[in-house]
C-alpha cells in the first residue's frame, strides 16, 4: 500500500484498457451557478427509484403531508423511504411512466403543492462526531439516501460492511460529455462534501480517503484542495481525461492499480466507493436533518436558450425543467435523461426526476444527427479495442440477437458497464448498449422464474413428506387403537363382554343387509312355497285363453269358407250346362287349393300352440327353480314371446299372400263375366278377412301385454326383479323392431309375386276371350289336362317358389334366434330340463283334450 501512496502522491496513476475521448461539451454549463426553481404545479413520485425494493405506503390519496414527511417504509434491508419534497396534498396513487428505456409504468404518488413549503419538524445535529456508527447509519438510512451517480444503490448497505476498508474512493470524475452537475456542487459546496467524506469516514473506518477528479476541472479541484488542506487522510487525486475514467472499476483501476474480478464488489478487495453528490446528501442528512427531496441536474443543450444547473425537487417533470430553461423544439427533437453517452431518450416530457437523474439533454438537430440506419458487423474490431471491460463486444451482440443467455453469461455480459463506447466508435452503426440492456433484463427474468419454480418445487416437496407424515401417524394411531381395543376385548371383564356384542351385532346387521341385497337369499322358504302353487294356474290360465283364440280363428275360418261356397253354388245355379261343368271342375281345383292351405294354417296353428306351450311350460321351470335362475328363464321366456309374435305376424302375412292368391287365381279361371264377378266377389272377402285378422293381432297383442303384467305381478317379488323385467322389455322392443323389418321385406317379395301373377292372369284373359267356340268349352271339359289347367300350374308353381324363399327367409331368422336362445338355454341345469319336458308333456295332453271337446 506504500506504493500506492507513494505513487498517488507523485500524481503517477495506472491505466485502464481502452476508453475514448468525445467532444465534452462541458462549456455550456460549468460556468453557469446552480439555479432553485419555483415549485411546479404537480409532483410525480415512483416509489421505486433505487435498485432493491420499494417500500410500503404510508399515505393515501386525500391525506395532506409535510415537506420532508416519509411517505414509504419498510423493514427491507434493500428498500430506502421517498420523502414528500414540499408540502401539499396526495391526489392520487396510479401506476405512471417513469424514468426508464423501455417507458415502464410503475405505481407513482401525486402530489398537489400547496405553495407554503411547510417543513415537518427537523432535529438538527451540531456536533455528528458524538454520534455512533448505528445512529449515523440508521439516520442515512431514514433520510432515503442512495448512490446518486447513476446505480442507485442504497447507501447505508454499501457503509454497513464488516470488511477491513484500505481505501474509502471519492468519485469526482464526472467524465460524460455536457454534465457538470458534480463540478458546480463541488465549487460551490466543497465543505459539505468534505462533512459528509468525513462522516463515511466515521462509519466505514479506511485507512485512506481518495478523491478522483480528473483535470478538466480546476476550479473544483481547487474547491476540494482547500476544504481539505488541513485532513491528512483525504488525498485529492487528479487524473487525466478520458472516458469512462468515472465508472467503479475504471476509477479504482486508475487509483489503486486494482483490478475487481467479475462478479465481486469492491468492499472485497478492501475499497468503498462514493459519489460527490452522495456526500453532500450524508452531510446534509445527518447534520441538518434533511432527506434526500432534491439534487443538483444540468439541464443542457444547444436547443435550450438558458441551459444551466438546477436544484431539482424529486418528482418535477421533465416538461417544467425545460420550460424553465427556455426550450425551442424542433421537428425531430429529442429528450435524453443522462448524458449522450450513458443517458436514454424519454417517451414523453411527463417522466420525474429521480435520485439519480443527473442530466436533462435536450440537443439542437446539428449536436445529435438522425439515427443511422444499422447495418451488419464488418468485424473490424474497434468496438473490443475500446472496451474498458475488455470484453468482446460483437459476440455479446451476437449472443444477444439469438437469445442464447447462456453464452452471454459465458461471456461475462454483466460486466458490461453499459459507457456506451462500443456504439460510439461502431462503423456499422450498432446499438450495441441497447442489446445489451434487453439481454440483462431477460436473463434477471429468467433468473427470477427459475428461483420462483425452486420455491414451489421445495413447497410441493415439503407438503408431500407432510401428507406422507401423517398418513403414516394415521396409520400408526389406527392400529394402536386397535390392538389397544382387541386386548381390552380379550380382558374378560364385563366391559369388553359388552364390547364384543356390540361387535358381532354390528357384523350381523352388515350380513343382513347384505343377504337383502343379494338374488340368492332375497326370498324366504315360506315365499317360495306360497309362489310356486300361483305359477302354474296362472300358465293354465293363460294356455286355455290362445286356445280359445285359436279356436276361434279356425271358426271364423269356416264361417268365411262356408260363405264363398254358398255364393260359388248360387253362381253355378245361374250358369248353362257347359259353363257348370267348367265351373265345377274350377271349383275342384279351388277346394284342393284350400284344402291344402287350411292344412297349412292348422300345422301353423298347432306349431304356434306348441311354442306357447313350452313358454308355459320355460315359465314353470323357471319359478319352480332359485330366484338366480328365475333372471335367466324370464329372459328365455321374452325371447320366446317375441318368436311367437313374429310367427303371428308371419301367418298373417302368409294369409294376405293366400288372399292374392285366391284373387289370382280366380283372375286367371273367371274367363267370363260371371268369374270376373266370382272375382270381385273373393276379393271382398280376402278385404274381410284382412281387416278381422288385424283386429286379431291387435287382440293378441293386449292379450300379450296382460299375460306379462300377470307374469310380472307374479315373478317381481322385489325392486331388482322389477329392473330385470324392465331389461327384458328392451330386448322385446329391440327383436320387435327386427320383426317388422322382416315383415316390411316378405311384403316387398309378396308385391313382386302378385305383380307376375298379375301378368300371366293378363295373358290367360285375352286367351279365354280370342277362344269362343263350342268345340273349345268341350274340349276343356273334357280332356283333364287342358292349357288352362298347364297355366294353373305354372301359376302355383311361381307361389310354391315365392313361399319356398319367404319360408327359408324365416327359417334362418328362427336359427339366428334359435343360437342365441340356444345359448343362454345351455346354462340352465339338467333339473330345469327334466322338469320343463314333464311340464310340456302335461301340457300337451291337457291342450289336445281341448281340442277334441
Amino acid at each position: 500500500m506504500e506504493s500506492i501512496i507513494n505513487r498517488i502522491d507523485k500524481n503517477q496513476f495506472w491505466k485502464f484498457h481502452g476508453g475514448i475521448h468525445p467532444p465534452e461539451q462541458k462549456f455550456i454549463t460549468e460556468n453557469k451557478p446552480i439555479r432553485t426553481l419555483p415549485l411546479p404545479k404537480e409532483l410525480i413520485l415512483p416509489l421505486q427509484q433505487h435498485i432493491g425494493q420499494a417500500g410500503d405506503l404510508l399515505v393515501s390519496v386525500g391525506d395532506t403531508v409535510l415537506k420532508g414527511q416519509p411517505l414509504t417504509s419498510s423493514a427491507h434491508p434493500m428498500a430506502v423511504p421517498i420523502h414528500a419534497p414540499t408540502s401539499g396534498k396526495i391526489t392520487a396513487i396510479k401506476d405512471s411512466t417513469i424514468a426508464h428505456p423501455s417507458a415502464l409504468k410503475e405505481p407513482c404518488l401525486f402530489i398537489e403543492p400547496d405553495g407554503n413549503d411547510t417543513w415537518v419538524k427537523r432535529n438538527i445535529c451540531n456536533d455528528y462526531t458524538k454520534q455512533s456508527d448505528s445512529d449515523l447509519l440508521q439516520k442515512i438510512s431514514d433520510a432515503g439516501i442512495s448512490g446518486m451517480g447513476g446505480a442507485g444503490f442504497p447507501t447505508y448497505v454499501k457503509a454497513n460492511t464488516s470488511a477491513k476498508i484500505e481505501f474509502l474512493i471519492i468519485n469526482a470524475a464526472e467524465c460524460e460529455p455536457y454534465i457538470t452537475a458534480d463540478d458546480l456542487l463541488m465549487k460551490e459546496h466543497s465543505p459539505t462534501i468534505v462533512d459528509g467524506i468525513n462522516i463515511l469516514h466515521q462509519i466505514i473506518k479506511p485507512e485512506n480517503v481518495l478523491i478522483g477528479i480528473e483535470d478538466n476541472k480546476p476550479a473544483a479541484i481547487k474547491a476540494l484542495q482547500n476544504a481539505t488542506k488541513n485532513l491528512d487522510h483525504i488525498r485529492v487525486c487528479i487524473i487525466p481525461t478520458k472516458y469512462p475514467s468515472g465508472g467503479e472499476k475504471q476509477l479504482i483501476q486508475i487509483l489503486t492499480g486494482k483490478e475487481i474480478p467479475s462478479g465481486a464488489i469492491p468492499s472485497s478487495q478492501g475499497i468503498v466507493m462514493q459519489n460527490t453528490a452522495t456526500c453532500f446528501a450524508i452531510a446534509d442528512a445527518v447534520i441538518n436533518d434533511i432527506p434526500l427531496i432534491r439534487r443538483v441536474t444540468t439541464v443542457t443543450g444547444l436547443g435550450l436558450n438558458k441551459p444551466q444547473n438546477v436544484w431539482a425537487l424529486l418528482g418535477t417533470p421533465v416538461n417544467f425543467l425545460l420550460e424553465q430553461c427556455e426550450l425551442h423544439p424542433h421537428d425531430k427533437q429529442r429528450i435524453i435523461m443522462g448524458g449522450p453517452m450513458m443517458g436514454f431518450t424519454l417517451p414523453s416530457g411527463n417522466v420525474p426526476v429521480v435520485k439519480i437523474t443527473n442530466c436533462v439533454l435536450a440537443p439542437s438537430a446539428k449536436e445529435i444527427s438522425d439515427e443511422s440506419t444499422e447495418v451488419e458487423c464488418i468485424r473490424c474490431g474497434q468496438c473490443a479495442d475500446v472496451c474498458p471491460a475488455q470484453l468482446l463486444p460483437q459476440e455479446l451482440q451476437w449472443s444477444a440477437k439469438a437469445k442464447d443467455h447462456q453464452q452471454l453469461e459465458t461471456l461475462n455480459l454483466f460486466d458490461c458497464i453499459e459507457c456506451g463506447a462500443c456504439a460510439y466508435v461502431c462503423p456499422s452503426h450498432i446499438p450495441l448498449v441497447h442489446y445489451y440492456r434487453i439481454g440483462k433484463a431477460e436473463i434477471r427474468e429468467h433468473k427470477q422464474q427459475e428461483i420462483k419454480a425452486d420455491k414451489a418445487k421445495i413447497r410441493f416437496e415439503a407438503r408431500k413428506l407432510r401428507l406422507e407424515r401423517d398418513k403414516k401417524a394415521r396409520e400408526e394411531k389406527q392400529r394402536k387403537a386397535a390392538e389397544a381395543r382387541k386386548a381390552k376385548m380379550n380382558s374378560g371383564t364385563v366391559e369388553a363382554n359388552n364390547e364384543m356384542s356390540a361387535v358381532a351385532a354390528a357384523l350381523a346387521r352388515v350380513k343382513a343387509k347384505k343377504a337383502q341385497t343379494s338374488d340368492t337369499t332375497s326370498q324366504d322358504s315360506t315365499t317360495e312355497a306360497a309362489a310356486k302353487p300361483k305359477n302354474p294356474q296362472i300358465a293354465a290360465a293363460i294356455a286355455r285363453a290362445k286356445a280359445k283364440k285359436l279356436a276361434n280363428q279356425v271358426t271364423d275360418n269356416s264361417d268365411i269358407t262356408a260363405e264363398v261356397d254358398k255364393t260359388v253354388e248360387a253362381k253355378v245355379e245361374s250358369k248353362t250346362p257347359t259353363e257348370n261343368i267348367a265351373d265345377d271342375k274350377k271349383s275342384k281345383v279351388a277346394a284342393a287349393i284350400a284344402k291344402a292351405k287350411a292344412k297349412k294354417l292348422a300345422k301353423e296353428q298347432a306349431d304356434e300352440k306348441t311354442d306357447v306351450q313350452n313358454e308355459i311350460t320355460e315359465e314353470t321351470a323357471v319359478n319352480d327353480v332359485s330366484e338366480a335362475d328365475s333372471k335367466k328363464a324370464k329372459i328365455a321366456a321374452t325371447i320366446a314371446k317375441a318368436k311367437a309374435k313374429k310367427l303371428a305376424k308371419e301367418q298373417v302375412d302368409e294369409k294376405t299372400d293366400d288372399q292374392n292368391e285366391i284373387k289370382e287365381e280366380t283372375t286367371v279361371n273367371d274367363v267370363s263375366e260371371a268369374d270376373s264377378k266370382k272375382a270381385k266377389i273373393a276379393a271382398t272377402i280376402a278385404k274381410a278377412k284382412a281387416k278381422k285378422l288385424a283386429k286379431e293381432q291387435v287382440d293378441e297383442k293386449t292379450d300379450d301385454q296382460n299375460e306379462i303384467k300377470e307374469e310380472t305381478s307374479v315373478n317381481d317379488v322385489s325392486e331388482a326383479d322389477s329392473k330385470k323385467a324392465k331389461i327384458a322389455a328392451t330386448i322385446a322392443k329391440a327383436k320387435a323392431k327386427k320383426l317388422a323389418k322382416e315383415q316390411v321385406d316378405e311384403n316387398a317379395e309378396a308385391q313382386n309375386e302378385v305383380k307376375e301373377n298379375a301378368i300371366i292372369a293378363d295373358t290367360n284373359i285375352e286367351a279365354a276371350a280370342l277362344d269362343e267356340s263350342p268345340q273349345l268349352e268341350q274340349l276343356e271339359t273334357t280332356t283333364d289336362v287342358s292349357e288352362a289347367d298347364s297355366k294353373k300350374a305354372k301359376i302355383a308353381a311361381t307361389i310354391a317358389k315365392a313361399k319356398a324363399k319367404k319360408l327359408a327367409k324365416e327359417q334362418e331368422a328362427e336359427k339366428s334366434d334359435n343360437s342365441q336362445s340356444d345359448v343362454e338355454d345351455t346354462k340352465a341345469t339338467e333339473k330345469k330340463k327334466r322338469i320343463a319336458e314333464a311340464v310340456a308333456k302335461a301340457k300337451a295332453k291337457k291342450q289336445q283334450r281341448l281340442e277334441l271337446n
